[in-house]
Parts: C-alpha cells; sequence; structure tokens
C-alpha cells in the first residue's frame, strides 16, 4: 500500500502576523516576518512535487473537525476566544501565538488533516501517513496556546480515533527540538497513551519537559522526557532511540505509533541548537518503521510540527517521506555532507549521561 499524505493550501494562509521572529513589534522592535510563516511548509511540498514522490505518495483530504472533536482536548472557554478572535481581526491565543482572521477555521482543518492520517492508517487505506498541516499543535494546552500552536492536531486525533475507530494503546513519539508540553499535559493521567518527547534541554518551554515529568494516575510512567544538551547531533538522537525509545516502546506495545515530525532540530534552525540532519530524521524513520512492521502491524502516522529553516526543512521531509514510502528520488540533500561531517556529531560522553539519566527510573524500562 502507499504513504498518505494531507495537504491543504488554507495551511498557508494561517496569519502570524508581522512578529520579529517570536516577538511582536514595537518602538525598539522593528516589525519582519514571523519564525512560524508558511514558507519551510510550502517549500517542503514543491520539493516534494519536484521529486516526483509527490504524485505517489496516496492524497488525503479533510475535512474541520467538530466543536465535539476540540472538546475531547481543549475547554469551551477557550475554544469560544479562538472562535471569536478569529471571526474578528485575530489575536494572540497566549503564549506568543498570534493569528488573524480565519486562522480558528484553518487550525480546525488542519487538526481534520491529522485526523484523517490516523483514521487511513487505522482503515488499511494506508500502510502509513504523513500530516503535513499549520498551523502546529504539540504546545497547546487545554485552555491556552503556546509556541504558535492554536489547536493539539495529536491529541484532537488520537481521541477522536478512540471514539470512532476504537483505537487502543498508541505512543506519541515527539522529535521536535521543543518540548511536547500540549501532548503531555492531554495524556497525563492516560495510561493507554505512551508519550515520549526527546527535545533540547530547556529551550521551550523553558519550565517543562524534565525527566521527573512522568505522568500521574493511570499515566504514571507513561510520559518519558528525554532532554538533550544543546549541540546534540546524529550519534546523541539514535542512541537516546537505540537506549531509549525502542525498548520503551517495545514494553508499552502500541496498536499505532504517532509522530510529531519537527524538523527544528535541524543544525540550520534558528530556533534551536541541535546538530541534526537529513540523515538522522531518516535514521530515525526507519527505526519505527522496523519497529512497527514488527509490533503493530506498520501503522505508523506523522504530523508536521516545527522547522524553521526554509533551505533544510524541505530535505530533512523528503528523506522521512522516502523512508515511509520506500520510493527513492535521487534527489540529494545538498546540506547533507557537510552538516555530516561537523565536529562531534559522534554520541558524546555528557550527551551518554543525559540519555542515561533520561531513562533511570522508567517503570517500563524496570
Amino acid at each position: 500500500m502507499a504513504t498518505g499524505f494531507n495537504f491543504h493550501e488554507l495551511y498557508l494562509w494561517h496569519d502570524t502576523k508581522n512578529y520579529a521572529s517570536v516577538f511582536p513589534p514595537g518602538l525598539t522592535i522593528e516589525p519582519g516576518e514571523h519564525a512560524e510563516n508558511p514558507t519551510t511548509k510550502r517549500r517542503m511540498r514543491n520539493l516534494l512535487e519536484v521529486s516526483g514522490l509527490l504524485g505517489q505518495l496516496t492524497a488525503l483530504p479533510a475535512t474541520p473537525v467538530t466543536q465535539e472533536d476540540i472538546l475531547r482536548v481543549h475547554t469551551p472557554a477557550y475554544v469560544a476566544k479562538l472562535r471569536a478572535l478569529s471571526e474578528a481581526e485575530g489575536g494572540d491565543a497566549g503564549g506568543l501565538t498570534p493569528f488573524g482572521t480565519g486562522s480558528f477555521e484553518i487550525a480546525r482543518l488542519a487538526a481534520g488533516g491529522t485526523c484523517r492520517v490516523l483514521e487511513a492508517v487505522l482503515r488499511g487505506e494506508v500502510a502509513n501517513g504523513y500530516a503535513l498541516t499549520r498551523p502546529p499543535g504539540h504546545h497547546a494546552e487545554r485552555d491556552i496556546g503556546m509556541g504558535f500552536c492554536l489547536l493539539g492536531n495529536i491529541p484532537i486525533a488520537i481521541l477522536k480515533a478512540r471514539a470512532e475507530h476504537g483505537l487502543g494503546r498508541v505512543a506519541v513519539v515527539d522529535w521536535d527540538v521543543h518540548h511536547g508540553n500540549g501532548t503531555e499535559q492531554a495524556f497525563w493521567e492516560d495510561g493507554e497513551t505512551l508519550t515520549i518527547s526527546l527535545h533540547q534541554d530547556r529551550l521551550f518551554p523553558l519550565t517543562t519537559g524534565g525527566t521527573g515529568s512522568r505522568g500521574a494516575g493511570a499515566g504514571l510512567g507513561a510520559n518519558i522526557n528525554i532532554p538533550l544538551p544543546p549541540g546534540s547531533g546524529h550519534g546523541a538522537y539514535v542512541a537516546a532511540f537505540e537506549r531509549l525509545v525502542l525498548p520503551a516502546l517495545e514494553a508499552f506495545g502500541p496498536e499505532m505509533v504517532v509522530v510529531a515530525s519537527g524538523f527544528d532540530g535541524s543544525a540550520n534552525d534558528p530556533l534551536g541548537c541541535m546538530m541534526m540532519h537529513s540523515g538522522t530524521y531518516r535514521a530515525l524513520t526507519r527505526m519505527l518503521m522496523d519497529f512497527t512492521a514488527c509490533r503493530c502491524g506498520g501503522r505508523l502516522a506523522m504530523n508536521h510540527e516545527g522547522g524553521y529553516s526554509a533551505s533544510h526543512v524541505p530535505y530533512c521531509g523528503l528523506a522521512v517521506l522516502e523512508e515511509m514510502s520506500g520510493i527513492a528520488t535521487g534527489i540529494e540533500d545538498p546540506w547533507l555532507s557537510n552538516m555530516a561531517a561537523y565536529g562531534q556529531q559522534e554520541l558524546q560522553p555528557h550527551q551518554a549521561a543525559a540519555i542515561a539519566a533520561a531513562a533511570e527510573g522508567q517503570p517500563l524500562l524496570a
């Protein structure tokens, strides 16, 4: 079966205003372009077309999620606020998350794209699938937007799939460079959902993502944070997967794996200090493909999150989708040879220590 792919032009029309990277303009901050703008995702979609891969993927059109779907994750007051501002001139969802007129409807469509990919994988319509959505979602908490995210795309999709398709145990692996605090919160007491976040230590949010945050109640032990030191590259991420992510997945036994796929761990990214490259994302994807093939019928779905290097994100995305589809396009990442040769790409002792600290005392690894 083919790999499914969700995209909609309206995702690119979500307006993040004339912020200077992440700061609102004023008398001391010149207006500029918000870091979360359409360029990286447009260029990724364009490279998929130019490579010839796009035409070999199965298009998965989305419909907007309903109020009922959203309220499984978010509070009525927060949803009402987003709707009212979106119907006017826009506003800020909280945590420097600006949006314009119509962005709530676009966010509903983006969450619907994530839902459609999970549904198609669960129904066996496709082998696996990728949702190239915008706005992103892994920082959105139940009652506030954060980190450019309006709605929790992945939590909404998982809970909808549980309600409508009987989805059982599911694991979320978040390799975005920032901590997936919204996903963590949504499943904090849910023992049926394993959440794993690999992120740069204390980058964003500053106060979440520590190794001591392991869930509560029925979810105790089902939340794993792997805060990695700045400068971590290919060797550190592969080691984290081999030593912690894959053993945790094996112990948990999910029916499906969902990836929060942010490409801001790239060595070129302006909002992170890591050294991943397209080969790293390819390797991590292959590891998850091998795991899901053996343990959960190949059920793997990915949803796009961050990534702010317009020149590099497309090649990272192409590498992931080549692995998912099994199709080699012959397109080379022009950054790869240099990035792979950067100093300290190999696992460093302090990085290995950080991975060991994240694994220490984890109930799933006992």
